[in-house]
Formats: C-alpha cells, sequence, structure tokens
C-alpha cells in the first residue's frame, strides 16, 4: 500500500473546488516514491544532463517543499538516484517532479517521498551543478515558479498560478 505525506489532498477535488486557480499538468508523469500524494511549496532547479544542483539542493533543509526538476525532458541520464533521494528524505523535503528520468527505482519506491518522473534511466548525469536554482521553469504548458504550492496524487499534479 502506499501512503500519503500530510493531509491527503485528492487533486480532483481540489481541481472541482478552485477550478482555474490552479494549472493542471497535463504530462503523464510515473509515480516512483513511496509516497503516491504529496504537496508543498514549490522550489525549481532548471538544468540539463547534470545533476549536481539537485543534489546540492536535495542536501538542503526542505521544510516539507517540493523541487520541481525541469530537464528539459531529455531521458539520457537519470538526474536523481536513491542516495540524493534518501537525503531528500533526511532533509525533509515532501517530494520530486523531474522532467527528466530517475534511477535506483526499487530503492526510490520504498522511501517515504513522493517522486514524479518520465522513466528511469541507469546512466548518470554530470555533475557539474550546471543551471539555474529557483527560478520560474516551464513544461507541459504549466509555469512553476518558488513558492505556489503543488499537489500531486494519483490523478496528476496541480500548481497554483
Amino acid at each position: 500500500m502506499t501512503e500519503t505525506t500530510g493531509t491527503a489532498i485528492q487533486t480532483a477535488d481540489l481541481y472541482d473546488e478552485r477550478g482555474e486557480e490552479l494549472q493542471s499538468v497535463v504530462l503523464q508523469f510515473l509515480d516512483l516514491g513511496g509516497h503516491t500524494a504529496f504537496s508543498g511549496p514549490i522550489r525549481t532547479i532548471r538544468c540539463h544532463e547534470d545533476n549536481g544542483l539537485v543534489k546540492s539542493v536535495l542536501n538542503s533543509p526542505g521544510a516539507g517543499s517540493v523541487l520541481v526538476v525541469d530537464g528539459g525532458g531529455s531521458l539520457n541520464t537519470a538526474l536523481m538516484g536513491d542516495l540524493i533521494a534518501s537525503a531528500a528524505v533526511e532533509n525533509g523535503w515532501a517530494g520530486v517532479v523531474i522532467n527528466g528520468p530517475v534511477r535506483d527505482r526499487a530503492v526510490l519506491a520504498t522511501l517515504p517521498l513522493g517522486i514524479k518522473a518520465l522513466g528511469s534511466n541507469p546512466r548518470k548525469s554530470a555533475k557539474d551543478s550546471v543551471g539555474e536554482v529557483d527560478v520560474p521553469v516551464e513544461f507541459s504548458g504549466v509555469v512553476f515558479r518558488p513558492g505556489p504550492m503543488l499537489y500531486a496524487d494519483l490523478d496528476g499534479i496541480l500548481v497554483e498560478r
């Protein structure tokens, strides 16, 4: 049985209640973490086939935030694996949404962390920390800005405008 973090908020009910106040992510992410429902204020990273910033940010206090990583949709290298995800748990992150792949799926599924990603690839990424942190990122027609709330469950992802 999968678990949720915090108060379980059903995205369908939330959308019915708030409608166009929320952006709906149409991209079909896989649920890969131990929690399939999670929510929190957004933090962001834009990077390409380099997870140095992902590691750095998830090794800092998360305070229940959700990290949105725009990897440009590239499936060439994983942007998070078991060690970085374990650090996210230890540092109090609620979840991670990655527009790219992860690795170590079997371990990720056991962690008390929400993880949505495009898929998996065992190939490591670069570790040069090239990219940007806490800037607006956009994919799937949705703009993710640092600060607003993100809500995720098995039905999908909603983001405050």
